[in-house]
């Protein structure tokens, strides 16, 4: 009765050892902001790094479903904020006489958490 004890405790510390992955992952996104035509408001698109196919829309939605909207791109970079993602980099990309901005961002994950 002692031996299965002891071996029904080693089994188990084993086994609960094996169970937790606490390695993490570093995953970037990217925040786009392209200035509207004959408007002082900016379209914002957040790439996540997901391939997206051409008649889907995987646009950034709210709880409720809908397409979520930033007034500006300080109100898009304090959203990125609030969801702990950490700004690494920003840079302008001249195109057609218009700049587009681009921020950069990462975040920490634990693996278990990107499956």
């Amino acid at each position: 009765m002692k031996q299965l004890f002891i071996v029904t405790i080693l089994f188990s510390s084993i086994c609960a050892y094996c169970q937790t992955d606490t390695s993490e992952i570093e995953q970037y996104c990217q925040v786009i902001a392209t200035p509207r035509l004959l408007s002082n408001k900016v379209t914002i698109d957040i790439d996540f790094g997901e391939e997206k196919g051409f008649f889907t829309d995987e646009r950034l939605r709210t709880e409720e479903g809908k397409v979520k909207k930033f007034n500006t791109i300080i109100d898009a970079l304090n959203y990125m904020g609030r969801n702990k993602w950490l700004f690494i980099n920003a840079y302008p990309v001249h195109l057609a006489g218009t700049e587009i901005f681009h921020f950069a961002f990462k975040k920490t994950f634990r693996r278990t958490e990107l499956q």
